[in-house]
């Protein structure tokens, strides 16, 4: 029987011999690889799934705060890789979801049985930026989907993992004010508040409010603040709050770059004052009737407190001897308070008889006062100067005044 050529070929060839040998060796090292590849693949899931378990575990353990300061701390790349899991989408405006940017009143985020759960509302990226920066933990942030990838990326590559609502702008148009928000709102907590003596530990000039009621007021003298060179603001008890919603968009922020704090050692700033008309009821806002009594504070005793911190005080009042507001006398003031007071009233006769001088701006056309907001900006600019004369120039760097 005569053998086919090809097999003929085939045995007696050794070139395909080492040939085939080699592809079978080929063959089974890629097996080997692949083998290897996927141990090491299961090995890293479930080194993944323990370690998440551990973090799942320890995180049910610790406070809310603790979690959201947890999450909050966590790299910014890995904020990007889970973005996308973090956004939940609002159809709804009785949304639960929306109660703490809608319905809750300022007293209700306060939360003055629990004051570390205590909350506020920034708005717009300008604001939740300064609020970041003055160290403030973010809770949750409602935007605009047109913001996810456009103002508002920066604000929440900084937030970290929280959870960030979004809607289209009808359903978000029905918050009181949101036209006012550029598109993003922020839920965060307070903070403690700093005593007297660290908000005015190396302070030259100083504002001291006593009972301005408005939320608008307060806001627009924090901004007058921040660029006329005041070093802090201090509050009586009987003061809008500076972190009211109100207050802190009409100051742009300037709230989280001004040290302040409440005159009185044992301050409750949670006090909400009545509202000048009812059109300013609103929920979110804090302006609420107060069906409690106010608590005013003691003005000889913070008068006292701010004298042995070395203050000469100055009460912005109008009497028959009343120093001009730019009078050398209190040019040469190394350290001065000046002390304004709610809208309508002023400062009670009390506390300009307990203060060391009494200021008034000189005025034409037989008009006698202003605005506390604007008086504030007039005092701040002529009396802040002279302490901060090699600082003016560099102000418009540091604050932002219109925008």
């Amino acid at each position: 029987m005569q053998v086919p050529k090809s097999v003929r070929k085939a045995r007696s060839s050794p070139e395909n011999e080492r040939e085939n040998e080699l592809i079978t060796r080929k063959t089974k090292l890629s097996q080997e690889i692949d083998c290897e590849a996927k141990s090491r693949s299961k090995v890293r899931m479930q080194r993944e799934t323990d370690q998440k378990t551990a973090e799942s575990i320890k995180r049910s353990k610790m406070a809310p705060q603790d979690r959201v300061r947890q999450r909050t701390n966590r790299n910014h790349w890995k904020w990007k890789r889970n973005k996308m899991a973090q956004m939940i989408e609002i159809t709804d405006f009785d949304a639960p979801e929306l109660d703490v940017y809608a319905r809750l009143t300022e007293n209700q985020l306060i939360n003055r049985h629990e004051p570390e759960k205590g909350m506020f509302i920034a708005e717009s990226p300008k604001v939740i930026e300064r609020a970041l920066d003055a160290g403030y933990m973010p809770v949750s942030i409602l935007t605009e989907k047109q913001h996810i990838e456009g103002e508002g990326q920066k604000i929440l590559a900084r937030c970290g993992e929280i959870p960030v609502y979004t809607a289209e702008f009808d359903v978000l148009t029905k918050l009181t004010g949101f036209q006012l928000t550029r598109g993003m709102l922020c839920a965060m907590y307070r903070q403690p508040l700093p005593s007297v003596q660290s908000v005015c530990k190396g302070a030259k000039r100083i504002a001291v409010l006593e009972n301005v009621v408005n939320p608008t007021n307060v806001g627009a003298i924090f901004r007058s603040a921040a660029a006329l060179g005041m070093d802090a603001v201090l509050l009586t008890t009987g003061c809008s709050n500076p972190l009211y919603r109100r207050a802190i968009r009409v100051s742009m922020g300037t709230v989280f770059q001004v040290p302040w704090t409440y005159l009185g050692e044992e301050t409750k700033p949670e006090t909400v004052r009545n509202p000048e008309s009812e059109e300013e009821k609103e929920p979110g806002t804090g302006i609420e009737r107060n069906s409690e009594p106010e608590e005013k504070a003691d003005s000889g005793n913070w008068q006292k407190q701010l004298h042995e911190l070395g203050f000469h005080t100055v009460a912005m009042a109008l009497k028959e001897d009343s120093l001009s507001i730019d009078d050398p006398k209190l040019m040469n003031e190394d350290k001065l308070a000046i002390v304004l007071g709610t809208e309508g009233d002023g400062l009670a006769p009390e506390t300009i008889a307990a203060c060391d001088d009494t200021v008034c701006i000189p005025m034409a056309h037989g008009v006698d006062s202003l605005n506390v907001a604007a008086a504030s900006a007039v005092a701040f600019w002529q009396l802040g100067r002279q302490a901060h004369k090699d600082n003016c120039c560099n102000m418009n760097s540091n604050y932002q005044l219109w925008e």
